[in-house]
Protein backbone atom coordinates (compact mmCIF):
# COMPACT_ATOMS: atom_id res chain seq x y z
CA UNK A 1 0.00 0.00 0.00
CA UNK A 2 1.19 3.32 -0.64
CA UNK A 3 1.54 6.43 1.69
CA UNK A 4 -0.02 9.29 0.26
CA UNK A 5 2.70 12.14 0.01
CA UNK A 6 2.37 15.15 2.28
CA UNK A 7 1.71 18.32 1.42
CA UNK A 8 3.59 20.73 2.86
CA UNK A 9 3.06 23.33 5.02
CA UNK A 10 0.91 20.88 7.10
CA UNK A 11 0.14 20.49 10.94
CA UNK A 12 1.93 17.40 11.78
CA UNK A 13 1.41 15.25 15.21
CA UNK A 14 4.33 12.93 16.66
CA UNK A 15 4.66 10.69 19.43
CA UNK A 16 8.15 10.64 21.03
CA UNK A 17 8.59 7.44 23.58
CA UNK A 18 11.85 7.23 25.84
CA UNK A 19 12.61 6.14 29.60
CA UNK A 20 10.97 7.99 32.07
CA UNK A 21 13.37 11.22 33.17
CA UNK A 22 13.02 14.27 34.76
CA UNK A 23 14.31 16.20 31.59
CA UNK A 24 13.35 14.43 28.77
CA UNK A 25 10.61 16.41 27.88
CA UNK A 26 12.83 19.48 28.24
CA UNK A 27 15.71 17.64 26.59
CA UNK A 28 13.12 16.67 23.18
CA UNK A 29 12.16 19.75 23.37
CA UNK A 30 15.25 21.46 22.94
CA UNK A 31 15.74 19.05 19.76
CA UNK A 32 12.03 20.20 18.25
CA UNK A 33 12.85 23.57 18.49
CA UNK A 34 16.21 23.35 16.94
CA UNK A 35 14.29 21.90 13.63
CA UNK A 36 10.97 23.91 13.35
CA UNK A 37 10.57 27.67 13.48
CA UNK A 38 8.29 29.16 16.35
CA UNK A 39 7.71 25.71 17.95
CA UNK A 40 6.85 25.95 21.23
CA UNK A 41 7.84 23.20 23.95
CA UNK A 42 5.21 24.14 26.31
CA UNK A 43 2.57 22.73 24.09
CA UNK A 44 4.13 19.04 24.63
CA UNK A 45 1.71 16.73 26.27
CA UNK A 46 3.55 14.43 28.32
CA UNK A 47 2.18 10.68 29.63
CA UNK A 48 4.10 8.27 32.08
CA UNK A 49 3.65 4.64 31.01
CA UNK A 50 1.41 2.53 33.19
CA UNK A 51 4.66 1.39 35.84
CA UNK A 52 6.30 4.56 34.87
CA UNK A 53 9.60 2.62 33.10
CA UNK A 54 8.61 4.88 29.91
CA UNK A 55 7.13 8.31 29.02
CA UNK A 56 5.73 9.54 25.61
CA UNK A 57 5.20 12.78 24.71
CA UNK A 58 2.72 14.17 22.15
CA UNK A 59 4.33 16.64 19.99
CA UNK A 60 2.53 18.72 17.21
CA UNK A 61 4.08 21.29 15.22
CA UNK A 62 4.16 22.78 11.49
CA UNK A 63 6.32 20.93 9.18
CA UNK A 64 7.59 22.78 6.43
CA UNK A 65 9.00 20.12 4.53
CA UNK A 66 10.15 16.02 3.95
CA UNK A 67 13.35 17.13 4.88
CA UNK A 68 12.45 18.86 7.70
CA UNK A 69 10.56 15.88 8.95
CA UNK A 70 13.67 13.45 8.02
CA UNK A 71 16.01 15.65 9.48
CA UNK A 72 14.25 16.04 13.14
CA UNK A 73 13.50 11.85 13.06
CA UNK A 74 17.10 11.48 13.16
CA UNK A 75 18.18 14.29 15.66
CA UNK A 76 15.57 12.97 17.81
CA UNK A 77 17.27 9.21 17.11
CA UNK A 78 20.57 10.34 17.27
CA UNK A 79 20.11 11.64 20.71
CA UNK A 80 20.04 8.62 22.52
CA UNK A 81 16.67 9.10 24.94
CA UNK A 82 14.54 8.07 22.30
CA UNK A 83 13.50 4.42 22.14
CA UNK A 84 10.78 5.25 19.25
CA UNK A 85 9.35 8.07 17.25
CA UNK A 86 5.49 7.40 15.54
Amino acid sequence: MQVPELEFPCDYPIKVIGDSSVDFAAVIGAIVVEHVQGFDPTTIVEQASRNGNFVSLRIKFRAESRIQLDTLHKALIDSGRVKMVI
